[in-house]
């Protein structure tokens, strides 16, 4: 038998896992009425044993990360912080980082946790499908930020999120293609007075006025204001 638990794992509807921001560290309350539990997590805080994170991304579907690993105990407010890699083990007190070192953590949170669950979320919001040409091939197909998660406002939400394919989404990412608030794509004039070949006509040209496919739940919708904000970019 084990001393130390093996994973934890987080639902859409669980009171145990943290927050989706940009915090460098997990808070994972104890399990209530579940000592045993909360044993084992303070023995793998102890022998610094690696877990599997499961996290719920959208209902019965989970991506697992590892290692993870119980940085903390703190009993005062009955949590565990939990780091998702074990360079975060040299930090000594998370509580007490540099501003480097926060940083640091802060972008590794983006890259390793918060990403791969933006994607799997977006790619469900828009059944795998391009919101602009339709494309439905998930390997062709991005998960694209519309503002940019370096920045402050671009959170990793669905409504902050398009899936493009990924000629729709290096276009927009360098403004050569621009989405209105009301969901209608525009494309720069210098591309649209451009002579190339099929790609540019039909892969982007054509594109020109067309409205976003988008996902059926009102909710899922991408942010008009954020939209707003972005388009004003390409506007300039």
């Amino acid at each position: 038998m084990f001393s130390s638990t093996l994973s934890i794992m987080t639902t859409l509807k669980s009171p145990y896992g943290g927050e989706d921001g940009d915090q460098p560290f997990i808070d994972y309350h104890y399990r209530a009425g579940s000592e045993a539990d909360n044993r084992k997590l303070r023995a793998a805080h102890d022998r610094h044993d690696p877990l599997i994170y499961f996290r719920e991304v959208r209902p019965t579907f989970y991506a697992a990360f590892y290692p993870v690993f119980v940085v903390k105990d703190n009993p005062e407010d009955e949590t565990f912080t939990i780091a998702l890699d074990e360079s975060f083990t040299f930090f000594g007190d998370p509580l007490k980082m540099t501003g480097d070192q926060r940083r640091y953590a802060e972008k590794l949170v983006r890259t390793r946790l918060h990403q791969p669950v933006f994607r799997a979320r977006v790619m469900h919001a828009y059944r795998s499908t391009c919101a602009i040409c339709e494309l439905r091939h998930p390997d062709l197909l991005d998960a694209a930020h519309i503002i940019p998660d370096s920045l402050e406002g671009g959170f990793a939400d669905v409504t902050n999120g398009l899936a493009l394919c990924k000629i729709h989404h290096a276009a927009y990412d360098r403004n050569l293609l621009g989405i209105t608030p009301n969901y209608e794509v525009r494309i720069n004039q210098l591309l649209l007075d451009e002579v190339d070949g099929p790609m540019l006509r039909h892969g982007l040209q054509d594109m020109h006025g067309r409205f976003l496919s988008l996902p059926k739940r009102v909710v899922d919708r991408p942010s008009a204001s954020a939209l707003a904000t972005r388009y004003e970019q390409f506007a300039a």
